[in-house]
């Protein structure tokens, strides 16, 4: 397993000032409000313990909604936990990449991270449905899934690989992008060569819709797109725009192909470590910030496009359903997911 190593600069429990980072000071003066008027009942109860340190690994960069929802769980986690609980969050892949991540917090060796199902997939299958060709029909229907049954059976799942699933965050809707031949129709994408992630899901997606998958770390795509090993790639408007891939890649199509959400793992190693009352002051902290991060995640959606835009990229609209028709085969390669992708399409 690799190991994840410190970064060269200091680790953030705070957000740095940008257009994205005063929504969370508004969001917990908020939750003051509200807590307020529920009493006393809603702070964690019993004796804290322990004052504890821990690290989360983040691979956004700083300005990216995920990664300020992270330093907000980090600021709330102290907070509820009456400055007990410290978590260091180093962003942009400052400690390992994500695939690494996951495996140093199965083994206990790294606290926290914040991943994509899609990266978890390969470590535990079944999260590899949440990454299912237009598997959410909205963003509304897709969180009382994962809020829901859904969510809670996923995570049940982490148990057996020595992990606690916290919250879910909201990663976008992933979508293609190309440096040179856009894409208008499934047909553009025969023969191309499109980044994926390491799942199988992805991989079948892609090859369903006649393009070749080629895998890679997600640091290495900016050169990937601007050196022409790949064609293009896929991923939602936010990490478009702040990974710096719009600037290689001009040609955006909004197909919505999948919407993976994010989560925040937890060893058990780090999980153990904590008092009850750390634990529920964690939890308390964590369901804040998700709630906060998903609106936040869907507003920069916006400013995104419109920054992208004004850069010179095109945005191209394309028949969703002809893609979706193009695809439906993926499901009946996967029936070991049908189980939780009916707990989803129930709560739609």
């Amino acid at each position: 397993m690799a190991a994840c190593s410190g970064g060269s600069k200091p680790a953030q429990t705070t957000a740095a000032p940008d257009q994205t980072t005063a929504a969370p000071d508004q969001a917990e003066s908020q939750a003051e409000d509200s807590q307020e008027a529920e009493g006393e009942a809603s702070a964690p109860s019993g004796d804290m313990g322990e004052e504890l340190h821990f690290k989360l690994a983040e691979n956004q960069p700083d300005g990216n909604p995920i990664t300020e929802g992270m330093y907000m769980f980090a600021e709330l986690a102290k907070k509820y936990t009456d400055g007990t609980v410290n978590i260091d969050v180093y962003p942009n892949a400052a400690l390992c990449d994500e695939a690494s991540s996951i495996d140093q917090v199965m083994a206990g060796t790294l606290d926290f991270s914040r991943v994509n199902t899609n990266s978890m997939a390969p470590v535990v299958d079944l999260f590899g449905a949440f990454g299912m060709p237009y598997l959410f029909s909205d963003t509304e229907s897709k969180y009382k899934a994962l809020d829901g049954q859904a969510g809670v059976y996923a995570f049940s799942e982490l148990e057996n690989y020595n992990m606690v699933g916290l919250d879910f965050y909201e990663a976008g809707s992933r979508n293609f992008y190309t440096t040179e031949k856009p894409i208008t129709s499934v047909a553009d994408l025969k023969g191309m060569k499109i980044r994926v992630q390491q799942t199988e899901v992805a991989i079948s997606m892609v090859q369903a819709l006649g393009a070749e998958a080629t895998p890679m770390d997600y640091g290495e795509v900016f050169q990937g797109l601007q050196t022409g090993i790949v064609d293009g790639a896929e991923n939602d408007f936010v990490s478009y725009y702040t990974s710096g891939h719009y600037e290689v890649a001009k040609n955006f199509t909004l197909d919505g192909h999948m919407a993976p959400p994010a989560l925040v793992i937890c060893s058990k190693k780090a999980w153990d470590q904590m008092s009850d009352a750390q634990k529920e002051g964690v939890s308390r902290a964590s369901k804040e910030a998700a709630q906060w991060q998903r609106q936040a995640m869907q507003d920069y959606q916006e400013e995104s496009r419109k920054e992208c835009e004004a850069s010179g990229c095109t945005v191209i609209d394309v028949d969703v359903k002809e893609f979706q028709d193009a695809v439906s085969s993926v499901y009946d390669k996967y029936p070991q997911y049908k189980e939780l992708v009916d707990l989803v399409r129930a709560a739609q």
